[in-house]
C-alpha cells in the first residue's frame, strides 16, 4: 500500500459536473463497484458526500491501469485526472455527478480491504446485530450516512435558533445523585467514597430548574440522558434530548417558541413549510377521541363512545359491562366490509396481547343490513343508532371493545394504528403535529398503593386545582404538554412549581415524608426559598425526531453508535466484565466464580 504523498484532495466525489470539464481534480475515497469493460476499467469511488465514476484507460496510462487490476470492493484510493464529459447515452441522469466522468493519470492504492461481511452497494436484508457489530462499514451506506448528514443540520438548526432567541448553552453534570422517581438509575459506583454512588442523570431537570433559581434565564443543553430500562425501536439506554428551561413565562410562551423551532429544522432539512400554532387537545380529549395521549391524526376511525346506547340494547355481554361501570366503543374502519374472517381473526389475535378478550364487528351492507355474528341482539332501533353514532355507510367494518375503560382505550387505539397501517395510511411524509395539554398531575398506582406523578414530581399543578391535592388528588390537573408528531411523543414539558410550600405538599401526596423529600431533593427545597423564580421547560427526544424526519423504522438508524434491544454494543461487546482488582477498588465484592 501507498501514502498519499504529494496529493491532496481538490474535490468531493459529488462536487463534479459540467462545469469542470477540462480541469485537473484529485479525489479521494472508498471502491463502491468495480467493472471491467473489455480492457477499460470503470470504478465507482465513494465518499461521504456521494459518488464519482473514474475510469482508468490503458491507453492514456498502461501503468495505471495495471495497477487498477489489483483494486477491490472498499480499497482506499486516491486518484488524480482530468474531468471528462460522458458520453450522451452513458450519462446516468440518477447521480449527481452522472454527466461527467474522471479520466485517471495517477492512482495511490492507501489501503486494501478484506471482503465486507454485507454488501454496501446494494439493498439487501441485514441483521441488526450483524449491522452493529461493524458499524463504521454500515454508515459506509449513503442512507445512512444521509441520516448522519440530518442529525448534523438539525442540531446545527436548533442550535442556531436557540442562540438567536436568547438562550445559554450551558452544560451539567454527568454523575449526579440518584433520584429513583422515575426510570430505573444508571449507577456508577465511587471509588474515592467507599459503599456510595452516582448515578447517570435520567435528564437534567434539577439542575436546570436549579439554573433558573441562578438567574439564567433561558437555558439549553443538546445533552446524553440514561435510563436503564426495557428498550424497543424508539428507546436507547442513552439518548439525546434538545432540554431548555425559560423563566417568567407560561405556557402559551414556552409552545410558541418551540413551534417556531420545529418549523425551522424541518424548513431547513426538508424544506417543509409547517403553519404554527399547531392544534391542540387535552389529555382528556384525547383520550375520548384517539384512546391514547400520543395521537396519530393522520388518519380518522376515531373511537365512539357507545355506552349509553349499550346499557339498553338487546346484546347481554354489552349490557352487563355497561352495567359494571364498564365501557363499550367502537371504531369504524371506512370501507372495509370486504375483509375476509381471515383478516378479522388475525386483528382479534393482534389486540389479544394488549388485553382484548374479544373483538366483536359488524360488517355494513346494503339498506342498513348487518352482518355479524353479534347481529341479532340488537333491535333495528337500536342498530340505526349505533350506526348514526358511528357514521356508519354501507361498505364500512365496525369494531367494537368492551371492557373496563383502560383496556378497552388501548385496545381500540392499538387497532386503529394497525388497521392504518394495513390500510397503507401511515405516509411518513405527511407531517401532523398535536399539542396533548391537561394532563392529571398524579395517578394511582394499585400495586404500589399509593400516588406517582404522571411526568415528574415537580410539575406545577393548576392554579384552580391546588385546593384538590389534598381531598382529590387524582382530579388534580397539570401545567404539562407534550408534542405529538404522528403518533409519536417527541416532545414534554411543563410549568414547574417554584415555591417551596407546594412542592413539599405534592411530595407527600405522592407519599415522601418531610425526611425523605429532604433527604432527596433537600437541595432543590433548599434553593426554592431563596428566591426561585416562575420557570418552565421542555425536552424533545433527538432521535425520535430525526427518526421521524428520515423515515426511519428505529431510531438506531440515526444513532452512530446504538445500542441493541437487550442494551449491548456488539461492536465493542460491552457491557462487559472487569478485572477483581478493579472492582476491588471500587469496593464491589462480587460472588466470583473462578
Amino acid at each position: 500500500m501507498e501514502s498519499m504523498g504529494s496529493l491532496s484532495r481538490t474535490h468531493f466525489c459529488n462536487d463534479l459536473g459540467i462545469k469542470n470539464v477540462g480541469e485537473q481534480v484529485t479525489l479521494m475515497g472508498w471502491v463502491l463497484r468495480r467493472r471491467d469493460h473489455g480492457g477499460v476499467i470503470f470504478i465507482d469511488l465513494r465518499d461521504r458526500r456521494g459518488i464519482t465514476q473514474v475510469v482508468f484507460n490503458p491507453e492514456i496510462n498502461p501503468e495505471v491501469h495495471a495497477k487498477a487490476h489489483q483494486v477491490r470492493s472498499e480499497w482506499v484510493l486516491a486518484i488524480q485526472g482530468r474531468v471528462e464529459a460522458r458520453p450522451g447515452d452513458m450519462a446516468n441522469p440518477k447521480l449527481a455527478t452522472g454527466a461527467i466522468e474522471v479520466l485517471v493519470t495517477e492512482l495511490r492504492l492507501l489501503n486494501s480491504s478484506e471482503t465486507p461481511p454485507f454488501p454496501l452497494d446494494e439493498d439487501v436484508e441485514v441483521s441488526d446485530n450483524l449491522r452493529l457489530q461493524y458499524r463504521y462499514l454500515d454508515l459506509r451506506r449513503p442512507e445512512m450516512a444521509a441520516n448522519l448528514v440530518m442529525r448534523h443540520k438539525a442540531v446545527m438548526v436548533v442550535r442556531n435558533y436557540l442562540n438567536d432567541t436568547g438562550f445559554l448553552d450551558i452544560e451539567t453534570p454527568m454523575l449526579t445523585r440518584s433520584t429513583p422517581e422515575g426510570a430505573r438509575d444508571y449507577l456508577v459506583p465511587s471509588r474515592v467514597n467507599a459503599g456510595k454512588f452516582y448515578a447517570l442523570p435520567q435528564s437534567p431537570q434539577l439542575f436546570k430548574q436549579l439554573l433558573m433559581i441562578a438567574g439564567m434565564d433561558r437555558y439549553y443543553q443538546i445533552v446524553k440522558c440514561f435510563r436503564d430500562e426495557d428498550l424497543r425501536a424508539d428507546r436507547q439506554p442513552e439518548f439525546t434530548q434538545i432540554d431548555m428551561e425559560l423563566s417568567f413565562v407560561d405556557e402559551e410562551q414556552i409552545m410558541a417558541i418551540n413551534e417556531g423551532m420545529i418549523a425551522k429544522v424541518f424548513k431547513e432539512t426538508l424544506g417543509l413549510d409547517l403553519a404554527p400554532p399547531f392544534p391542540r387537545l387535552t389529555f382528556a380529549e384525547a383520550m375520548d377521541r384517539f384512546g391514547t395521549d400520543r395521537p396519530d391524526v393522520r388518519f380518522g376511525m376515531e373511537l365512539v363512545d357507545l355506552t349509553a346506547i349499550a346499557a339498553t340494547c338487546g346484546f347481554k355481554v354489552f349490557r352487563d359491562i355497561a352495567d359494571k361501570g364498564g365501557t363499550v366503543r367502537a371504531i369504524n374502519a371506512k370501507g372495509c366490509a370486504e375483509f375476509s374472517r381471515k383478516e378479522i381473526d388475525l386483528l382479534t389475535e393482534y389486540v389479544a396481547q394488549f388485553g382484548a378478550r374479544g373483538l366483536a364487528y359488524v360488517k355494513m351492507k346494503a339498506g342498513g343490513e348487518w352482518q355479524s355474528p353479534i347481529g341479532k341482539f340488537f333491535t333495528e332501533e337500536e342498530r340505526v343508532a349505533i350506526a348514526t353514532a358511528t357514521n356508519a355507510a354501507e361498505g364500512d367494518l365496525l369494531f367494537f371493545g368492551a371492557d373496563i375503560k383502560k383496556v378497552v382505550l388501548q385496545v381500540l387505539s392499538e387497532l386503529r394504528v394497525e388497521l392504518a397501517r394495513r390500510l397503507d395510511l401511515l405516509k411518513k411524509d405527511d407531517f401532523r403535529f398535536t399539542w396533548v395539554t391537561d394532563f392529571p398531575l398524579m395517578e394511582y398506582d394499585e400495586k404500589e398503593k399509593r400516588y406517582q406523578a404522571l411526568h415528574h414530581p415537580f410539575t406545577a399543578p393548576q392554579d384552580e386545582d391546588i385546593a384538590k391535592l389534598d381531598s382529590e388528588p387524582a382530579a388534580v390537573l397539570s401545567r404539562a404538554y407534550d408534542l405529538v408528531l404522528n403518533g409519536t411523543e417527541i416532545g414534554g414539558g411543563s410549568i414547574r412549581i417554584h415555591q417551596k410550600k407546594l412542592q413539599s405538599k405534592v411530595l407527600e401526596v405522592l407519599g415522601m415524608g418531610a425526611e425523605e423529600a429532604n433527604e432527596k431533593f433537600g437541595f432543590l427545597l433548599r434553593a426554592l426559598e431563596l428566591g426561585a423564580p416562575p420557570h418552565g421547560g421542555l425536552a424533545f427526544g433527538l432521535d425520535r425526531l430525526l427518526m421521524i424526519i428520515t423515515g426511519s423504522d428505529s431510531i438506531r438508524n440515526v444513532i452512530a453508535f446504538p445500542k441493541t434491544q437487550k442494551a449491548t454494543c456488539p461492536l465493542t461487546d460491552a457491557p462487559a466484565s472487569v478485572a477483581r482488582k478493579q472492582l476491588t477498588e471500587l469496593h464491589i465484592r462480587p460472588d466470583w466464580k473462578e
